[in-house]
């Protein structure tokens, strides 16, 4: 995905949303941002320059704890790319949470994450999740204006189909540049659903078919969260899976986690691994998928995938 502020975007995202203290609206600390600044200084320590955000990670935390780091760091700013999401309601109070793209939403969402991460434009503007019950033409004249008022440069999508991002393009005057999915070798419906076909275990895989090559077709790129398996195979695990992990990154002189994001950089749909810890330590553990193409033959990728799966192919 090309930067048009002139950065060069890293191959590996950074997921913002474990930064900002708790799930609740308690006001954030000064250890937090301290904390927020650990993990960001490690992911520019490994070449990220992709931080990805939502408004409502940690209720909006995650926006503010960046903000503050931007706001002590002169020059940042300016040598990353800056994305968020937003399209989701979190519970309040009697009411539950829901799914909100009609189009003064989305307006109010985006300046509220300005005025948190303390900048006058985003880079690019994801929709967390497909609303139902509005429109495609509602959602494009809101994303229009934001285009046209210059605070939001691009926009794209999370969680969404192929029919649901073609569904949307028809409508648009501005082209989606991503489709943010969960992929990992632990979530597999992504690769699954393209070898089912035609046998009985297809109706068990949830992921939409064609999605992947549509998105490839169409410039849309591949950001995959829940990358590193919230820690599955990488964190002391004794699985079969761990342990063939973790042979291949002593083989390769790596790290498990970088074992893990190659998986999926190695697929041709050249997926983009978003990491979301906050360990430092654990970012800094995936400096060899930013910097090295990935190092796995076809027959060690495949290794990889049927012991997660855990039986053979079909």
């Amino acid at each position: 995905m090309a930067s048009q502020t002139g950065v060069r975007t890293s191959r590996v995202l950074y997921g913002c949303m474990g930064i900002g203290g708790t799930w609740d609206t308690t006001p954030y600390t000064a250890q937090d941002i301290a904390g927020a600044e650990a993990a960001v200084n490690a992911a520019l320590d490994v070449g990220i320059t992709v931080f990805d955000h939502a408004d409502i990670y940690r209720h909006g935390k995650s926006e503010a704890v960046f903000g503050e780091v931007l706001a002590r760091t002169p020059g940042l700013r300016e040598r990353i790319v800056l994305q968020t999401k937003c399209g989701i309601r979190l519970a309040d109070g009697e009411r539950p949470g829901l799914y909100d793209l009609r189009g003064p939403s989305i307006v109010r969402r985006v300046e509220e994450s300005l005025t948190r991460l303390r900048t006058d434009v985003i880079d690019v503007l994801l929709l967390h999740r497909p609303d139902p019950l509005t429109g495609p033409e509602e959602i494009a004249k809101a994303l229009a204006s934001l285009h046209g008022q210059g605070l939001v440069r691009r926009f794209g999508v999370s969680n969404m189909s192929a029919a649901q991002i073609e569904h949307l393009r028809t409508h648009l005057d501005v082209p989606l540049v991503a489709n943010q999915l969960e992929m990992s070798l632990e979530s597999r419906d992504w690769v699954e659903a393209g070898v089912l076909v035609n046998t009985p275990a297809a109706a068990d895989s949830g992921f939409p078919h064609g999605t992947l090559e549509y998105c490839g077709a169409h410039g849309i790129q591949l950001q995959a969260w829940g990358a590193l398996a919230r820690g599955r195979f990488t964190d002391g695990g004794d699985s079969p899976t761990a342990r063939l992990v973790a042979d291949l990154a002593a083989r390769k002189g790596t790290t498990p986690e970088t074992v893990l994001l190659w998986w999926l950089q190695r697929h041709p749909a050249r997926i983009a691994p978003v990491v979301g810890t906050s360990r430092p330590e654990r970012i800094l553990a995936c400096r060899d998928a930013v910097h090295r193409e990935p190092d796995l033959t076809h027959e060690e990728w495949y290794d990889l995938w049927i012991t997660a799966r855990g039986g053979p192919l079909p």
